[in-house]
């Protein structure tokens, strides 16, 4: 019997924080700890040493983006997943954490069942956020400098595969579809999957799949799975 998932919740409203306790407690995820801003969660983050973080951007004290970036430069080894929680689904702050480690984000008026498969989701080591949204954070919010570009990355060691499997995965396919259009197995796309993560020094497939606007490979209007 696999070990119950394990959340921290940090968001200055008790409402909200109660809210989603509720709801996780509800399916079989057990709430280690709650926080009302950034420093209360990292501490609690290091002593309950969670599964995933559902992290307010906006908090006193210290905010969510900054709590993001600490807990996962602190935490090397086995570091949580991040779900960044904000009310506007365009806020320029989602772009900043994607950058900085999040998994990826949530509207806070998520629906019970999201809420909980979002959690369970990222736990895998999936990516919690749609092609679509992600294109429009890039256009809106990415640097156009390339030199303060946060995720920018030497795409030069990745074989011509592997830089297929990063466009691909830019444009939002599961496993199961990156093997039907790769005409491999599951088990070999996620072994290449992997190996691009770890060439580019990446902590997962948000993170890829901003890369791959960042580094060209991927273009706003050129997302369409069923695109060549």
């Amino acid at each position: 019997m696999t070990d119950p998932l394990r959340v921290v919740i940090a968001d200055d409203l008790a409402l909200v924080r109660t809210g989603f306790k509720l709801i996780l407690a509800a399916d079989g995820i057990d709430v280690v700890g709650e926080a009302a801003d950034g420093e209360e969660a990292i501490t609690l983050v290091r002593r309950t040493l969670p599964d995933v973080v559902l992290m307010d951007i906006r908090m006193p004290e210290l905010d969510g983006l900054e709590a993001t970036r600490r807990i996962l430069s602190q935490q090397a080894v086995d570091p949580p997943r991040v779900i960044i929680l904000t009310t506007f689904d365009l806020d320029e702050y989602v772009y900043a954490a994607l950058t900085a480690g999040a998994s990826g984000f949530l509207l806070k008026d998520v629906s019970p069942e999201h809420l909980v498969s979002a959690v369970r989701l990222v736990r895998s080591g999936d990516a919690l956020l749609a092609p679509t949204i992600t294109r429009r954070l890039i256009e809106r919010f990415a640097p156009r400098d390339n030199a303060v570009a946060t995720l920018r990355r030497d795409v030069s060691d990745l074989t011509p595969r592997e830089l297929e499997v990063l466009k691909l995965l830019a444009k939002g396919l599961s496993n199961a579809e990156l093997a039907a259009r790769l005409h491999v197995s599951e088990t070999t796309v996620k072994t290449h999957v992997t190996r691009v993560l770890f060439k580019l020094s990446l902590r997962d497939r948000a993170q890829a799949i901003v890369l791959a606007y960042e580094s060209g490979l991927v273009t706003p209007g050129s997302t369409s799975a069923a695109d060549d």
